[in-house]
Formats: C-alpha cells, structure tokens, sequence
C-alpha cells in the first residue's frame, strides 16, 4: 500500500550523548531516517541533546532541538510542533524509553500523535524478562533455563533452582548490558546481583544458566504493514557466549552453520517477530546454539534498530533503517527499490559474496584499575569494520583498522611470550585472537586451543592457515616470490609491513610494495552491492581486494579524497566524522568529485551515498596509497579526520602527495616541543616552563628543574593519552616508564603545571591573508581537567576583555606563523591576567562540532572551502560568519562510569568521557552552570 498521506509532521527521537552501549550507530540510523522522511516530503522534527553527531545538523530535518531526551522535554516540543506521528526506534534504548514513559501517561493518545515503527507494548513484553519468557514458551521457541528476581533472597533461590554457579545476571532495560555478567564466584554474587537490581529502572534482574562457550548468532529482520518479513543480515560471533556482543568479534554472513541450522534460526527468528505485534520496521533478535548438540535457544528480540543495525546496513549495502522508515510510514517491501542496485525490489534478501568482519576498540589504557575481562556487560567505545574476499583477509584489514600499531593479525613484531599467551587465553580479552596466532606459532594444536578458548574450530583452522602461510613468507627471499605466491599472500590479507617483517633479509614495506608492483600484483576494487553481483549496482561503494577484475571506474572528474577518523575511541569520536561529512559535502559543492576512506560501521561518513565514491578500507597507510594510486586525486585532507590523519601526514609528504589545506610539516611542527617554544618565543607568547626527555632518567632530572607539579604527556597523542599530573619523583618515572613501555621511541614533554588555573580552546579558521574566531569556550573545571571532560562555556563567562584580546591576538598570530589554511585549535590558560599558550593544533578539534550547532555555522564546511581556494571574505560578505548564539552554550560531558564499577571516578589530563551534551541558557544562574561551578575542584586527581 502506498504511504500514509494523514500524517505530515514526524517527531523523531534520538539518542543522545555517546555512552559504552549506545553509541554513534544510532545517530547514523537516525540521520538515515531523517533523510528518508524528507525525501517523502514530510516535515520532521527531529530531538536530541548530542551537539557533536552530523543528526543534529541543521541539513538533517526540518527543525532540529538541541534539547535533553526527557518526558517533559519531548512533551513541551511535541505541544509546539504538533507532530502527528513520532518515530521513537533510531533512538536506541534512549527514544524507547522516554516514547515508553509517556505512552504510560497517555501523553501520545491526549494529544493524537501516532507511535509509529513500534508497538510500544511489544517494548514491555520484550524488555521485561519473564514476559519476554512467557510469551516465547507459547510459541514453542526453546530459551535458557531462568527467572525473575525482584530481591536479592529471589535471586538466591533461583540460582539454587539452577543448579548453583555460574549464572547470569541480565538487568532489565538497561543499556549495553549495564549492570550485568557472568558470576563465578560466590563473593562476587550479592555485590553483582544488588547492582543490577539498582541500575534496571523496573528494579528486576534476569538470573539465566550460564551458556559460557555456546555460538552466538544475530539476524536483522524487516517486517512491511503486510507482514511481509526478510533477513538483512545473519551476523555470527566469533567470541564465543559469554561476552556482550559489542565487545566480541563477530563475521557476516554467519559460516558455521550447517544450510539446515541457518534454515531453522531463520524461521524461529521469522515466528518471534511475528509474535510481537504488528508494527512495521526493524528488529534484532539474538540466538545461541550448543556446539555438541545443536540446541537452539533464543536470547533476546530489540523490536527497534539496534546497536548492529547499523554494522548490517554496512556489511550488506542495505539501507535497514531508510527502509525501516518507509515501512513505518505505510510502504511494503515490495512497494520499495532496492537502491543499491536500483532495478531490484527492496524484498530482496541480500546476498553476500565477501567475508565481513567487526572488531570492537577498547579504551582500557583510559581507566585505571579496570578489568579487561569481557563479560556480558559492554566495554567497548567503537568498532571497526573490514570487508575481503575470504575471513582471513578481512580479520587482517580489521587489525590494520583498529589503529593500535597493528599492520595485521601480528607478525609484524616479536611474538609474545609463552607466559604472556597462556595467561591471555584464560578468559575473554579483547587481544585474544592475536594470542590465538601466537599459540599457533609455539606449536598448539586446534583442539588445545579450543578447549582453553571454546571459539569455534573453524576460525581456529583459518587463523592456523595464516600461520602456516607465514612460515612460508619466512623462508622465501623477497625477491624469489612471484606473482603468484605474491597473489596468494595479498589475498590472505597480509600488509607489505607485515611481509617485510616476515621475509628473511631486511627490508621496508616501500620494496616489498614496489617488488609486488613490478610483479602487476596490485588490489582491485569489487562493489557492495546487496546481491553477489546477480545485478549490476549503482552506488559506488567499494571495497579492496586481490581479484583480477576491478569494478571501480575512474572518472576524469578532479578529486579530492577525504580521510576518516577510523574507529571511535575516547579522545576521538563521532566530532570528526561530523567534520568529514561537512568536509565530503564542501567539495562536491566546490565541483569535485568527493572521495570518502573510512572504516568505521557507526558513522554517517561511510554512508554509501554521501560521497562521490566510498572506500571502506582501513585508514592505514598501504591501503590508502593504493586508492590515490587509482583515483589520482588532486590532493588529500587530513585535517578532519583528526590524529588517525594526520598520523599518515609524513608519508603523503615523503611521496609528493599533495595535502590541501596547512602542510604537514606545519602540523607536525606543533608536536615537536622545541620547535613550537621557539615560534612562541618569536611571537612574544608566554607559555609554561617546559623540558623534553627521552628516558626516565631525563624526565626526573627536567622536573627536578621545573619544580612540581608537572605535566607529563607523551608526543603525537589525542584525547590526553598516558598524560598525568606528577607530584613527585616516584610518580614521574612511573608515568614516564608506562609512556616509554608503549610507545618506546616516544618523545616526552613535561611542564610546569601551572594549578588553579583557567583553561579556554579557541577554534579558528585562517586563509592565509586574515583568520577568523569561529569560537571561545571557557572551561569551568580548573586547567589539569583535560577539556574533553570538562564543563565548558560559550562565550567566556569571566574574563576581561583585555584577555580575550590578547587571546585574539595570540591565536591571529600563531594561525599566520603556522601558515595554516583551513582550522586551527589553540589551548590557552590564563593565570593571574597572564595569557598562556600550552597547545596548538592546526586541523579539526574536538570542539568544532559544539561551536557550530551552538552559533548555527558550518564550520568544517567553511574550512574545506578555504582549503580548495574560497576566502573568508566571501563568506563574511554573505553573512555566513554571523553567530546565531544570543545565549550561554554549555558543554556538558558524559561518562560511562557505570560500566567500570571497580574504577575510581578521577579527571586529570587524560580524557575519559564517551560523550557530550549542550544546554542553551539564558544566565549563569542556570543549574547548568551552577552545579558543575560548585563541584570544579572535587574529581581533579593526576
């Protein structure tokens, strides 16, 4: 049937600000849904308090609300707007739950407002576990044997019940599994069991036997008005049971089942659905088989977009929360294109002919103390996603993805030790399927390794072939491999780095590629495109690999290739993608062909049609030279894909690669402490007293000469990585020793830190003939803060205005010595009237994303355009640098603190907030402001 034409308004939810479980996956889905609505002509009105996500822009709906996602907010905006439907599933637990508390006040039925995508009550039957339980016992679907408690006798009772330990304790309605986990121990089980009951808004926990080792699956499913239901995508996990599913690696299309067991989760999946009212849109449900058995049991059903809706959407080309949309509004599958391929109907089931892999990014290095076991409770910040012909070329793109100094699954370094692995491989660690290949490489066999793992053997013979294939690269000189051997390492996945490593005479990935490319041994690009190449596709989303057909077709068009910020990880997050959007959308309006190499799932960036073209493909060096190599654009930015970018900057210069916008060797300038004290001193700036060491002995000799405290931070970091706050020797060399154990070749600079302190940022835009302040923010909590985790305030609130001239002044003046084109971030403090400089960062900030919702300016967009030649005149002649902000903005961060109970809550000059929010108001009065200004001082530690 055709769209519903009663409705013209849609309220859409969001999410909110980025917290462990709830992620950026959301605001992709709702961006998506947001443009779907549109482009049916509706009018959407579209809620969220997250100011650094591309949702909350201006181009995403027609009226967007930087507003918090509570009852009273959403009621007071839905009395104005006077939407007549909402939209409550692209936001998460968040948009259920806030859409789900006023459906019980009967808010939506007062003011006739549709719910559409969801059947609330279906919410109820699906978050309460033992009505979840009941109603999957009536359609015959098998479960783990659990129950309800309400108390923490109950949940005594119900684990003898059982059988004892170990159990699972699942909190109802929370997120990410806040609050959860496996038990083992008997001391761990009434501290585990009060938390949940405290953190589960319906004061309930689920206690379930305990399937540790079983094989996790997830199906994402579509259902039209028509009851008309598809598979999008079966994913399965290669971490066994037992771990959140964000926190495990998981593949699509699942490859362990036997066509019979897929068939059957299929059609259990397909009967649950149908079990759980009406609604049209999407759903996740998750299923658990018993290796020796095969008894399948069902785990949950997400009867919205889930966390892995977004993974799916990218691992397959479908679109699942645009189509979710469009079912919402009344059209049937078969009523929709398939706009990947644009001939065939969106009832088509996709059809995968590559091998997709997920590996979660963890931040353990961020909290002190922390337990790196994974457990049902998530702990990961971010993922990446890789995409190859066969498992094991996509788990090595997935290494080189995740930006930890990895070229591949190891062999690129020594192996760990003996020790190292077998302590590794005792429980669930996010490293596990490296320490996998290194039991491998001491000579453990398939079957010892599974019964220490419980992962399944076929990934563990994959890795074991990776193993064995390095064996061989070990013994053959590079110059005796030919382009068949070649083709076969390549299509394995392994990096040149990763060759040059393994091959017996010592060389550099620079003569491995150049032997490989005298060999013709070079990647071909293959389309996403939803059905196995059946059907030619129209989007150009592309992937790399060793095929010899390419589908990638070179236009004659100029280019400009964006580089993402890779996965999200504390210190870099959804700001930069937000940036890269903006970025992507800048040049196609300057003429050119936009080019997009990112490789995270969450984000709007690796939409397949943002961009002119879209690479998902590391953002790792070897994987990049290959797409300049075909697309030979006419130049690269890298200043909106934050340090992941920039961190590849010397070698686009070593190659004559053109960067647009500031030079990389004025961006590599600021990190280098010697050389930017002596621009400061040229300029007459003021800045701390500061030393450089290389060694624990010189960092203590140099902060017995700037006297204590000092501020320690390692070079070329984001986020305050391993930066501390030393008080004395002992804590010096203990800092120093943790930076120089991992990064070894790592210059540390240290500073007299100056206490009591006011810290500001400063973003600005320069052309190269006058810089403009895009925008000030004071920090309220007192500099040693790291200004991702402090409270911040837009405009300044209480400094002169001969300061904030002298700030002007000090930024207009660094911006002209850097020869910065494009954005610039400055940190300052101020001490008794004094202005100091303490940082400089010519490329985009964290901060620019804020700036630009609160005073109604494209920011990144103005800088991309100044970067390919526009100047700040034209812009300022068209009243484009006019602020919108007649307020205060305030910044106010976000922890995941509940999911590391066991860490203390401390702020110092390492950042550890997942997330943001922004408040407008109209005085400091404001409980915004008034609360955060009373409690400056309390978390300030080291």
């Amino acid at each position: 049937m055709p769209k519903r034409t009663d409705i013209e308004t849609i309220l859409l939810i969001g999410s909110g600000p980025i917290v462990i479980g709830q992620a950026c996956e959301f605001d992709y889905s709702g961006s998506q849904s947001a443009r779907a609505l549109m482009d049916e002509g509706y009018r959407v009105v579209l809620v969220n308090s997250n100011p650094a996500t591309i949702m909350t822009d201006p181009l995403m709906a027609d009226e967007v609300y930087l507003r918090p996602l509570t009852p009273s907010s959403i009621a007071q905006i839905a009395r104005e707007e006077e939407p007549d439907a909402v939209l409550p599933t692209m936001g998460g637990q968040t948009g259920l739950n806030v859409a789900q508390d006023l459906k019980k006040d009967g808010f939506w039925d007062e003011e006739g407002i549709d719910v559409i995508g969801v059947d609330i009550d279906t919410v109820q039957i699906t978050e309460d576990r033992q009505e979840f339980r009941t109603l999957m016992d009536d359609i015959g679907l098998d479960q783990s044997r659990s129950d309800t408690a309400k108390s923490l006798l109950e949940a005594k009772e119900i684990t003898q019940e059982l059988g004892g330990l170990p159990v699972v304790i699942r909190p109802s309605y929370t997120l990410g599994g806040s609050g959860g986990g496996i038990v083992w121990k008997e001391d761990e089980f009434e501290e585990m069991v009060t938390r949940g009951l405290e953190l589960s808004p319906a004061h309930q926990v689920l206690i379930d036997e305990c399937l540790f080792g079983w094989k996790e699956y997830e199906l994402e499913l579509l259902r039209d008005p028509n009851d008309n239901v598809i598979i999008i995508a079966s994913i399965e996990n290669v971490t066994p049971m037992g771990v959140h599913t964000g926190d495990s690696v998981t593949v699509a299309p699942q490859q362990t089942l036997t066509d019979k067991q897929f068939q059957r989760m299929r059609d259990a999946a397909i009967k649950a659905m149908n079990s759980i009212g009406t609604f049209a849109g999407g759903c996740n449900i998750q299923f658990a088989f018993e290796p020796g058995t095969g008894r399948m049991i069902v785990i949950e059903i997400n009867p919205r977009v889930s966390r892995s809706s977004a993974l799916a959407s990218k691992a397959t080309g479908y679109p699942i929360a645009k189509v979710a949309s469009k079912l919402a509004i009344g059209y049937t599958l078969d009523e929709l294109p398939n706009e990947v391929t644009g001939d065939t109907s969106a009832c088509f089931e996709p059809s995968l002919d590559y091998v997709v892999t997920k590996i979660p990014r963890f931040n353990f290095d961020k909290f002190e103390g922390v337990d790196e076991e994974l457990t049902t409770q998530m702990k990961a910040v971010g993922e990446v996603m890789s995409i190859g012909r066969t498992f094991n070329e996509s788990l090595q793109k997935a290494w080189q993805s995740l930006e930890i100094g990895y070229a591949g699954l190891g062999a690129d370094r020594p192996d760990a030790d003996r020790e190292t692995v077998r302590e590794r491989l005792t429980a669930p660690r996010w490293d596990n399927l490296l320490h996998v290949r290194h039991a491998f490489r001491y000579g453990a066999s398939v079957e010892e390794v599974h019964d220490i793992t419980q992962i399944d053997k076929w990934f563990l013979y994959q890795i074991k072939d990776l193993v064995a294939l390095e064996e061989a690269v070990r013994s053959t000189p590079l110059r005796e491999m030919d382009a068949r051997f070649l083709r076969e390492i390549k299509r394995a996945g392994f990096s040149d780095e990763q060759i040059a490593f393994l091959v017996p005479e010592d060389v550099t990935d620079r003569e491995v590629r150049a032997h490989r490319t005298d060999e013709d041994v070079t990647p071909a690009y293959q389309l996403v495109d939803t059905c196995a190449g059946e059907f030619p596709a129209e989007t150009p989303y592309y992937y790399s690999s060793y095929e010899t057909v390419n589908e990638s077709t070179v236009t004659d068009r100029p280019k400009v290739l964006i580089l993402g910020s890779g996965p999200n990880r504390i210190g870099q997050g959804i700001e930069f993608d937000y940036c890269c959007v903006h970025g992507v959308k800048a040049a196609q309006e300057m003429g050119y062909e936009a080019l997009m190499l990112n490789c995270n799932p969450e984000t709007v960036s690796t939409d397949f049609d943002v961009a002119d073209k879209l690479y998902f493909e590391p953002v790792f060096w070897e994987r990049v030279q290959d797409v300049i190599d075909l697309e030979q654009p006419e130049g690269v930015i890298l200043q909106l894909g934050g340090q992941t970018a920039i961190k590849l900057g010397e070698r686009f210069e070593e190659d004559g690669i053109q960067v647009l916008g500031t030079s990389y060797s004025k961006m590599d300038l600021v990190e280098d402490r010697g050389k930017f004290t002596s621009i400061l001193q040229k300029l007459d700036i003021p800045f701390p007293p500061y030393g450089v060491a290389h060694s624990v002995e010189e960092a203590l000799e140099t902060a017995g000469r700037l006297g204590y405290p000092t501020l320690i931070r390692p070079s070329y970091v984001l986020g305050g990585e391993g930066m501390r706050i030393a008080i004395n020797e002992d804590e010096v060399a203990e800092y120093v020793g943790n930076v120089l154990e991992t990064y070894p070749d790592n210059e540390i600079l240290l500073d007299r830190f100056l206490e009591d302190a006011v810290e500001l940022d400063v973003d600005a835009i320069c052309d190269g003939d006058e810089v403009w302040i895009a925008g000030m923010m004071q920090h309220i909590e007192p500099a040693g803060v790291h200004s991702g985790d402090s409270t911040a305030v837009l405009p300044p609130f209480s400094l002169s205005d001969e300061v904030l001239d002298t700030i002007r002044e000090y930024v207009r003046a660094l911006a002209f010595e850097l020869d910065v084109l494009g954005l610039v971030n400055v940190q300052l403090i101020v001490k008794d009237g004094t202005v100091y400089v303490i940082e400089a960062n010519p490329r985009a900030s964290r901060t620019v994303p804020f700036i630009a919702k609160a005073a109604g300016i494209p920011i990144p967009a103005i800088a991309t355009k100044v970067m390919l030649g526009e100047t700040l005149e034209t812009f300022r002649e068209r009243g484009d640098l006019q602020s919108d902000l007649e307020e205060y903005a305030i910044k106010e961060p976000v922890f995941s603190w509940d999911k590391f109970p066991e860490v203390p809550k401390e702020l110092g000059p390492e950042m550890k907030s997942t997330g943001e929010s922004i408040a407008f108001v109209e005085s400091l009065d404001a409980e915004q402001f008034e609360q955060p200004y009373e409690m400056k001082d309390l978390y300030l530690s080291r």
